[in-house]
């Protein structure tokens, strides 16, 4: 296949890909975006292939590789529960940034494959582009993993600091860009190594100081440096469909970060750069606090508050999609619905671990669009709802996050739960969320807590009802 061909039908792919995005901004037409962009996805792999030239060994270890590549994708895909799908998305970061530094890598060592010039002698933007494409490729893998490991808890998910941490990452970010200009006008390997070794020492301390409270944030901001990795190796390789699809991933990443950073409250560069000027956690503290009585429910009880409801309002959590609840949820629903309750269902824009979680589960359990509302089409109902059903949400319903301006999450924009007449918490337990800090709700007067498992619980409400 020609260049021209070539360019052209990656030119479509790329339409096809902001068409997806497009499509994905809604949840009514978020199947339709998918399809383009697995339309895009298929157009952009056909014409590489096509354009390799002939069906040389080359081609067979592409095909070989990416059918196995393929399958093992589409293996995990299949079994992995949408509990894990955040682990899942960091975990197909990590892979992302490492194919960049992969392509970087080859096309130094062979740079007169790729047209860029010979060993010793590369062109110069081409060795930029690569340098950048590597350094923030490595950042993306190391940092992805680390992520990864948090969210699956194996390790901890608090933040880890140290004396002159933000010193260090600030002197390695320098160390990167002074090895980038010796490495353009020397063009040592020996350069590139460190290079590349130093970029992942970098990711990793980027990473190890956000605490799980800036889970969704970090999850998103990897997804963009995943974009601009690909992005930069794209103008190594003169790839129009990389560079666009890269563009489109970074851009939008990095969009979505910032709005993310803005309904928790975080300033969005000190998550980037690694929880700079971060507040302590304060998990020790509230572990001494004093602990208030709280009122102690059963099923019976929710049961006969939601039945005798005119409104009730749902908010999901995090509880909710470990428990698997959301299709009882829906039957919960359907069963309040016969009896004449009006029942919505209110997202916060950081619930869960990552970004449209919970809008992802209500889906799986065919919950209508048109009841499920965001932040800030429904807070002010809350004041005339009779019941509010909390079915593992903690951090985003707790009200310290406007009375008290010590807190970690002061200023974080909540769901305003606590105005209902009557509130359903669904917890197993009364420890803190993510942010490490206790829920105020859990102690007012019209809260009624119901502790268990979320599945469990609605189910035993169901029979009630």
């Amino acid at each position: 296949m020609s260049a021209n061909l070539s360019a052209i039908f990656y030119l479509i792919s790329g339409i096809l890909f902001i068409l997806a995005l497009r499509g994905l901004s809604s949840p009514e037409t978020s199947r339709q975006g998918n399809y383009f962009g697995i339309a895009g996805m298929t157009i952009a792999i056909v014409v590489t292939f096509l354009s390799v030239g002939n069906f040389s060994v080359g081609f067979i270890y592409i095909l070989f590789f990416l059918l196995i590549g393929g399958s093992l994708g589409a293996f995990i895909a299949f079994r992995i529960p949408m509990t894990a799908m955040p682990e899942l998305v960091a975990g197909f970061h990590s892979l992302v940034g490492l194919a960049a530094v992969f392509v970087a890598i080859s096309a130094f060592l062979r740079p007169e494959a790729f047209n860029l010039g010979v060993v010793g002698d590369i062109k110069l933007a081409s060795l930029i582009e690569m340098s950048i494409g590597a350094a923030v490729g490595a950042i993306t893998f190391s940092g992805s993993v680390i992520a990864f490991l948090k969210l699956q808890g194996l390790m901890s998910g608090a933040p880890i600091t140290f004396k002159g941490q933000h010193i260090l990452n600030l002197l390695i970010g320098i160390s990167i860009f002074i090895l980038v200009y010796l490495l353009c006008n020397f063009q040592i390997s020996e350069y590139f190594w460190i290079l590349i070794t130093v970029s992942f020492i970098l990711g990793f301390l980027l990473i190890i100081p956000i605490g799980g409270a800036d889970m969704p944030v970090v999850i998103s901001m990897l997804n963009s440096y995943s974009g601009w990795a690909a992005a930069g190796i794209g103008f190594t390789l003169e790839n129009s469909a990389l560079i666009i699809t890269g563009a489109l991933v970074g851009s939008s990443g990095a969009i979505l970060s910032y709005i993310m950073c803005k309904g928790m409250n975080r300033s969005f560069f000190n998550v980037i750069l690694g929880g700079w000027g971060a507040t302590a956690d304060s998990s020790s503290e509230n572990a001494t606090r004093e602990k208030k009585p709280v009122k102690n429910g059963n099923a019976d009880d929710a049961a006969f508050l939601m039945k005798n409801a005119s409104s009730v309002i749902i908010v999901p959590g995090y509880g909710m999609a470990v428990a698997q609840a959301q299709h009882a949820l829906r039957e919960m629903v359907d069963a309040l619905k016969k009896n004449g309750v009006k029942v919505s269902y209110a997202i916060h824009p950081v619930a869960g671990r990552m970004p449209g979680h919970m809008n992802v589960l209500l889906a799986e359990a065919n919950v209508p669009y048109d009841e499920v509302f965001e932040l800030e089409e429904i807070n002010n109902d809350f004041a005339n709802c009779d019941v509010a059903y909390v079915i593992g949400a903690n951090d985003v319903t707790n009200p310290v996050a406007k009375s008290d301006p010590q807190s970690p999450i002061y200023g974080m924009p909540i769901l305003d739960v606590e105005k209902s007449k009557s509130v359903l918490f669904v917890k197993r337990s009364l420890s803190p969320g993510y942010a490490g800090i206790d829920n105020d709700l859990f102690y007012r007067d019209n809260t009624l807590m119901l502790f268990a498992d979320a599945k469990k619980m609605t189910e035993e409400i169901i029979k009630g009802l």
